[in-house]
């Protein structure tokens, strides 16, 4: 028998108990949601167990929800098992005043350039990124236009782009 979504949320289940929550199977697709500072830990586990082996991001993205209090955005990351062909959606939602995400650019290289884009167009501070500044908006943008926010960090290390 194949991997399936059952297993899936069975074995999540498992490892963090209520911590996983608000399962859904939208078009066949399993969707869940854990807290902020548990992205990490649920990331590494869905990447390193032998059955589960989610080891491809294959998107990386940010829903701004504005009548959410408390949860405003969500970072959503959308992960494939190549081996079984099954993709998953793995949702943390964080206050709009707050937006710290831990990266996730130790375990998905390809989360490094998806984090950068999150950043610049919703303000999520995607915390031990290693290069975190705007990749598509100039950087006299004063704002992160898919929320309309002010920058609220003016004080950090940038960077430039070599």
């Amino acid at each position: 028998m194949g991997l399936t979504n059952e297993i899936i949320k069975t074995k999540l289940t498992e490892k963090f108990g209520e911590q996983v929550s608000n399962f859904e199977e939208p078009y066949g697709m399993l969707s869940f949601e854990a807290p902020k500072d548990f992205n990490l830990k649920v990331l590494q586990f869905l990447f390193d167990d032998a059955e589960l082996r989610f080891q491809f991001l294959t998107d990386l993205c940010a829903v701004h929800y504005p009548d959410q209090k408390g949860r405003e955005l969500a970072v959503v990351y959308h992960l494939h098992n190549l081996v079984d062909n099954i993709r998953i959606r793995f949702k943390v939602f964080t206050a709009i005043e707050t937006p710290d995400i831990f990266t996730a650019t130790q375990l998905y290289s390809t989360a490094n350039w998806m984090e950068r884009e999150t950043y610049d167009f919703y303000g999520v501070n995607f915390v031990g990124h290693p290069n975190l500044i705007r990749i598509l908006n100039v950087d006299e943008m004063d704002y992160f236009p898919a929320n309309n926010i002010r920058e609220r960090r003016h004080d950090k290390l940038q960077i430039p782009f070599l």
